[in-house]
């Protein structure tokens, strides 16, 4: 048996087509559509500069009882790895802030990527009182925290990308400036954001 392999870039543009047919397709429209938006993200500020040509494209799709979500990014750096949060407002100070998961850029500097989860008019924070808190990296400029601040609900509903690793984003021309926004809280600055919408009105608002 003869086996052919799809090279990746392929595979990542027939996702990419995929997702497009289904949330455009007359053979979904009306009453068969399911809930569903699509917004773009837009370069920070910080990275306006070094990477001007950087955007996204996002999908969002609800079954009701889950969302999958699409990015479809480009204009970034080629083979470099970068973090995604759902955050509560784009721009510092970010507020409450999840981290959904990576983003790896192909040789292009194009990037697909697919998540699962809450992603709607629902989607937020809660801590109903302190806990303790594992304090798994305990290392400066950004160690754990170890116990949590009580909070009521907060909403959530912007998106943010940010550098995996400050020396990627000082290789690429922008500033080497270090965040916390990845698993180890070595990242490097935000690359796109939802600032495009209004702070409390973030994309993930419009999914009812």
């Amino acid at each position: 048996m003869n086996i052919r392999m799809v090279p990746k870039t392929r595979y990542l543009s027939a996702a990419a087509a995929t997702v497009l047919l289904l949330t455009t397709s007359g053979a979904y429209a009306g009453a068969h559509s399911p809930p569903h938006i699509n917004f773009d993200m837009v370069v920070s500020k910080g990275a306006a500069t070094c990477l001007p040509n950087a955007k996204a494209r996002v999908e969002v799709v609800s079954n009701g009882g889950v969302e999958d979500m699409y990015i479809f990014a480009s204009g970034l750096p080629p083979k470099t790895g970068f973090d995604f949060f759902v955050i509560q407002v784009p721009k510092a100070p970010f507020g409450l802030a999840w981290y959904q998961g990576d983003v790896q850029t192909n040789a292009e500097g194009n990037a697909f990527q697919h998540f699962k989860g809450r992603f709607n008019i629902e989607t937020f924070a809660f801590a109903q009182g302190p806990a303790p808190a594992p304090n798994t990296f305990p290392d400066p400029p950004f160690p754990d925290a170890t116990v949590n601040p009580s909070t009521n609900p907060i909403q959530m509903y912007h998106l943010g990308m940010w550098f995996n690793s400050f020396k990627d984003a000082q290789n690429a021309g922008c500033p080497a400036t270090q965040t916390a926004f990845n698993g180890e809280h070595d990242a490097g600055l935000q690359v796109l954001n939802t600032s495009n919408f209004a702070d409390a009105e973030g994309p993930l608002l419009n999914l009812k």
